[in-house]
C-alpha cells in the first residue's frame, strides 16, 4: 500500500547546507521509488496555525519510505536538514481505494 513521509518543518536557518540538502535529495529518493507530492513554504491555513513548511514524499509501501530513510545516502545528508531546521517527520500508510471514513475505525 503506498506511503507517504509528511514533513513540518517548522523553521529553516538559512545555511548552505541547506541548498546542499536540497540539491540532493531528488537522488536518494529514486532509487526506492519516492517522489515529491508536496514541498511548499506557502500554505492556505484554514484552521489553528501552520509554521513554516510542508513537505509530503510517496514511496510504494512503508518498507521504501523506512529502507530510504535508513539509506547511507540518505543518512549522508541528513544532517544538513536537522542541523539546521526545527521539524517533524512521520511515516504514514495511505488508505485502500474505496476508503470510507467511519466511526467502526
Amino acid at each position: 500500500m503506498t506511503a507517504y513521509a509528511v514533513a513540518h518543518m517548522r523553521s529553516v536557518t538559512p545555511h548552505p547546507e541547506i541548498g546542499l540538502y536540497l540539491d540532493r535529495i531528488s537522488d536518494t529518493l529514486d532509487p526506492f521509488g519516492g517522489r515529491f507530492l508536496v514541498h511548499d513554504s506557502v500554505l492556505d491555513v484554514v484552521e489553528g496555525t501552520w509554521p513554516g513548511h510542508l513537505i509530503v514524499i510517496e514511496f510504494p509501501d512503508l518498507a521504501a519510505a523506512r529502507d530510504w530513510y535508513a539509506s547511507p545516502a540518505y543518512r549522508e545528508i541528513a544532517r544538513y536538514r536537522t542541523d539546521h531546521t526545527d521539524s517533524d517527520i512521520v511515516f504514514t500508510a495511505g488508505v485502500a481505494d474505496g476508503y470510507r471514513a467511519s466511526s467502526q475505525h
